[in-house]
């Protein structure tokens, strides 16, 4: 064996820079976090272990968890992982059906928000979202009648979630709907011409029976990126109402309740074990991804 590893010492020496950074920034942390998870560790005293405590204080007793942070969670990713990756697909098939010239422009300009998402917040959203007779929806829904009075859309409790979750699709086409566009442009052209000939009569069934299986690994790349993109999502509520935590937790997700024990309680331990819960949420979900897009080979 070690014969074998020394005639290969090139093909390693090629892949330890990114083997080094692996394991500094992937693997140590994890193991790490999942360490610290069963112990007391306030950042300043020593790590003191107490077992399954944080654990089951998570499953059982915090409620801001329970009610807020975990169904705020579900609800933000129900709707933008599946909404945002269905909505990827659609408009990677629509942009795919263009002339190459026009396909670049109008996929840039499809992707540019997932880039900008940051300076958007400032110049869009929240001149848009604003609460008084001014902000720009609450001027058109007024000036409409379809209000009489002035929408709290970012600092109301009940709304927030809806902000949110329009602002995350509006900025949710990233490299997932790249890799979907690229993999719909290297279906094969004759797929289609034989699906024609077997009986396929409409562009439904064209992507049905033909693009989707032929893509697979980018449908599997686009599903892994929209589930790890919206369960990290964390700040977005923050940054639209401006607070931290959220009005009333409204906006509160996962990652909020990481930061709020991590980084303002200073319960290190605790934090830890929040974020192993949502390293296995995580881990439940792309397994969910590979049994729909994987396949035996890959």
């Amino acid at each position: 064996m070690w014969s074998r590893i020394w005639s290969y010492r090139v093909s390693y020496l090629f892949i330890a820079p990114f083997m080094l950074v692996f394991l500094a920034f992937i693997v140590i942390p994890v193991v790490m976090t999942a360490g610290l998870s069963f112990t007391y560790y306030n950042g300043i005293e020593p790590p003191r272990f107490i077992g399954w405590s944080n654990f089951q204080y998570l499953i059982s007793q915090d409620l801001l968890f329970l009610q807020y942070a975990l169904p705020n969670t579900f609800k933000f990713a129900i709707v933008v992982g599946p909404g945002g990756y269905a909505a990827g697909f659609v408009l990677a098939w629509l942009i795919s059906l263009l002339g190459k010239r026009l396909r670049k422009w109008v996929a840039l300009a499809v992707y540019a928000p997932s880039l900008t998402a940051g300076t958007a917040m400032t110049i869009i959203w929240l001149p848009l979202l604003s609460g008084d007779r001014i902000g720009y929806l609450n001027s058109f829904l007024l000036n409409q009648g379809l209000i009489s009075v002035p929408k709290l859309w970012v600092t109301d409790p009940h709304l927030l979630m809806g902000s949110m979750i329009v602002v995350s699709l509006w900025s949710s086409m990233g490299v997932g709907f790249l890799a979907m566009l690229a993999g719909i442009l290297n279906v094969d052209p004759q797929l289609y011409e034989a699906g024609r000939i077997d009986g396929i009569r409409s562009r439904l069934q064209e992507v049905w029976y033909l693009t989707i299986p032929s893509m697979k690994p980018q449908m599997l790349f686009g599903c892994v990126m929209a589930i790890v993109t919206t369960l990290k999502t964390g700040q977005i509520g923050v940054e639209l109402s401006g607070q931290n935590p959220t009005p009333q937790y409204g906006g509160n997700l996962i990652v909020n309740h990481i930061h709020d024990f991590g980084f303002i309680r200073y319960e290190m331990g605790y934090a830890a074990a929040i974020s192993v819960f949502l390293l296995l949420l995580m881990y439940a979900s792309n397994r969910l991804s590979w049994r729909l897009f994987g396949t035996r080979d890959e």
